[in-house]
């Protein structure tokens, strides 16, 4: 009976063995390049001062700026933003996996260029990575901040198992992260195809314990007559209603220093943006019949905007009264944008291939149609009270 009982243990110790054995297999990357690329450290983000008072980020964020000057008509929504060391332009745009934390729900690691630049990498069958390529886009169009996003058709990650994400949260969860890791050769590598590689924008991340980011109730002190005005406060709260921005919480926006000067001191150019655009479209991320269905006013007549029906029930962002200077501020910047350029925007962001059910729900130009139809919301509305 004992020896039944032992050999049934073994047994099964045998096929559990030679399952894990078979499943990290299949999961070590399946190139391998010599002489392996040359990779220089990993380059810290800029960041304000980890210490940085709190009394400094509250007036950083008094004086914020969170508009610009710019002309869409000039973008060409189907290229990527300018790169300028070209890293990003190559057939084969080529990485070193960076290990750390695991965050969010969605396939994403952050991977290290050859000239130590780090990215952010979102792979795999991922709405967000279309979202987050057609808001980027459009918001740094029409003035707003927003980070670069670039489409890789192909991107070679070193040190890359085939599933990186899904994986290292399997391997967390085991404590056995550390002895796969050195197990990947230096030489091996995983190639993904149709990624999107994200830059953050330039500048210094002001950054306070417990304070991460910024929330849209926050955007409402800021002082006019060193920071934004309500007219570009309200033109960026519109623009989030356009998109569907709900996943809004602070972490989702960053507030950056954009002039060089001493940590923990004052910022002498603070500028507010979103950062994560990943949610939107939707609010399903990516949801044509959802997206092109929901308004932009909650109350047209009154110029009243709400994300209570998203879900978080509005999130971050209130319940808020658009100016006319601000209604009228991103009617220009939108009526700048043609049918070809709405078109370019989603075609552009691979839009038709990831949905892809047809003219009437899926295409560059249902979908442009419908991002026209929400300027002329915006347009047609109002006046709205100052």
């Amino acid at each position: 009976m004992h020896r039944r009982i032992r050999k049934g243990v073994l047994v099964a110790g045998g096929v559990y063995l030679a399952s894990s054995v078979a499943i990290a297999a299949w999961l070590m990357p399946t190139g391998r390049e010599t002489p392996p690329v040359s990779f220089a450290p990993p380059r810290d983000k800029p960041v304000w001062g980890r210490e940085t008072p709190a009394d400094v980020r509250t007036l950083a964020l008094r004086q914020a700026r969170v508009w610009m000057p710019a002309d869409p008509a000039a973008v060409d929504f189907e290229a990527n933003p300018p790169d300028p060391n070209g890293l990003l332009s190559q057939p084969i745009v080529r990485c070193r996996y960076l290990d750390g934390p695991v965050r969010g729900t969605t396939p994403k690691f952050d991977c290290v260029l050859p000239d130590g630049e780090v990215v952010k990498v979102k792979y795999g069958r991922n709405p967000e990575i279309h979202a987050e390529l057609a808001a980027t886009r459009l918001l740094a169009a029409l003035g707003f901040g927003a980070d670069r996003t670039y489409l890789v058709s192909r991107l070679r990650c070193y040190g890359c198992v085939r599933t990186p994400f899904y994986t290292t949260r399997v391997l967390d969860y085991v404590h056995a992260r550390e002895v796969v890791s050195r197990s990947v050769p230096e030489d091996s590598y995983t190639d993904f195809e149709w990624v999107a590689v994200e830059r953050r924008l330039d500048g210094a991340e002001i950054e306070v314990e417990g304070e991460d980011g910024w929330a849209w109730y926050e955007l409402d002190p800021i002082d006019p007559a060193r920071g934004a005005n309500r007219a570009e406060r309200d033109a960026l709260r519109l623009a989030a209603m356009l998109l569907a921005h709900w996943d809004n919480k602070a972490a989702n926006q960053r507030l950056l220093c954009l002039s060089p000067s001493s940590p923990g001191t004052a910022c002498a150019r603070p500028f507010a943006y979103a950062h994560d655009l990943g949610a939107t479209f939707g609010p399903k991320k990516v949801d044509f019949e959802q997206w092109r269905d929901t308004p932009v006013w909650a109350d047209a007549s009154q110029c009243l905007v709400s994300m209570r029906q998203f879900p978080y029930h509005g999130g971050t962002f209130p319940d808020t009264r658009i100016s006319e200077a601000g209604r009228q501020l991103l009617v220009r910047q939108l009526s700048a944008l043609t049918e070809r350029h709405a078109v370019a925007l989603f075609t552009g962001a691979r839009f038709p291939e990831f949905n892809g059910r047809g003219a009437e729900d899926g295409d560059a130009n249902a979908w442009a149609r419908a991002l026209l139809e929400k300027a002329h919301q915006i347009a047609s509305a109002g006046p709205c009270a100052e």
